[in-house]
């Protein structure tokens, strides 16, 4: 039977552990005579009673296994390193909150065995989210879909089924400060989606504060686009070229004609404000250069696969 692992981020969810095991179980009761199934939870740092909930969980079930983080290293990093651990055919991310409903688990596996190399989980609503919330939510995959590199879903998640395939290729990225579903995206393979409604929070508040959430938008603008590096110059070729015309027109009307044609005067700061203002452009444009050398040297830093192989014959 082909295995599947589970692979759960854990950050003082106590009250939550014991739920979404029991959940999971349920679901794979009709699955059973098909698949072998695990669960990773990934304790990434919990200062709460987390980790004796999930060892009482490991200690009664052998299918429950977990990670262990020192201190608190991130979501980001707590599933990667269920991904570096998994041997399965399959793994599945959720959150513990079960705002990830493992109810549609079974959809996520009829899509894989079907020949989607990864299934995501999009998120088409969440109950009582605030509409601030829900704007800039909204806004960061307008500005992504616009900017970046990689075409991402508006409201993917993380709640996705990622095939054995997909897992090795991903466990070659070796960057630091990473988004693990834009990472996933980045790789390509074939893809498929299932729609959701995420239910409220099972247990307490979200770990997610809205400085989190802007650090998190950032890095993913940082690390999916080269755009917010070439802005500079952008800006400096757009200065230099309308401070350039305007500066043509100054001379023309100061110095070409006795009288100005258009009634206009410019006097000497006015003059010497445009001739800094396109000196300013030159400036962002060198700048712009420069970034395009410092892109370079931060695709290398990067360290990613150059190429990716989905299937090979020799």
């Amino acid at each position: 039977m082909k295995k599947i692992s589970l692979i759960i981020p854990v950050y003082n969810e106590e009250k939550s552990v014991s739920a979404i095991f029991a959940k999971i179980a349920a679901v794979f009761v009709n699955l059973k005579d098909k698949y072998d199934w695990e669960i990773i939870f990934v304790n990434d740092g919990s200062s709460d009673n987390s980790q004796n909930e999930i060892k009482k969980l490991a200690e009664s079930d052998f299918r429950v296994k977990f990670i262990q983080f020192s201190r608190n290293f991130g979501k980001e990093l707590a599933l990667t390193a269920g991904l570096n651990s998994t041997t399965a055919e399959a793994a599945i991310m959720l959150d513990a909150d079960l705002q990830h409903p493992p109810e549609i688990i079974p959809q996520f596996i009829e899509k894989w065995e079907n020949g989607a190399d990864m299934v995501v989980g999009v998120r088409t609503a969440t109950e009582n989210i605030s509409k601030i919330k829900r704007f800039f939510s909204d806004l960061f995959y307008k500005i992504m879909h616009k900017i970046g590199e990689v075409n991402i879903v508006p409201h993917s998640t993380d709640f996705r089924l990622v095939d054995r395939g997909v897992i090795e290729q991903f466990n070659r990225f070796s960057e630091r400060s990473r988004i693990t579903r834009g990472l996933l995206d980045w790789l390509g393979f074939e893809k498929a989606y299932v729609e959701f409604v995420a239910p409220e929070r099972l247990h307490g508040q979200s770990r997610y504060s809205y400085l989190k959430l802007i650090k998190l938008a950032l890095s993913s603008f940082v690390s999916l686009s080269l755009l917010p590096l070439k802005l500079a110059g952008y800006l400096g070729i757009l200065t230099t070229f309308i401070s350039g015309l305007f500066g043509v027109f100054i001379l023309i009307n100061q110095y070409f004609f006795d009288k100005s044609p258009f009634g206009l005067y410019f006097s000497g700061p006015a003059q010497l404000a445009v001739l800094l203002i396109f000196l300013v452009g030159i400036i962002l444009s060198c700048m712009g250069l420069m970034a395009l050398y410092i892109a370079n040297i931060q695709i290398e830093v990067y360290n990613r696969p150059i190429y990716i192989v989905k299937s090979k014959k020799d």
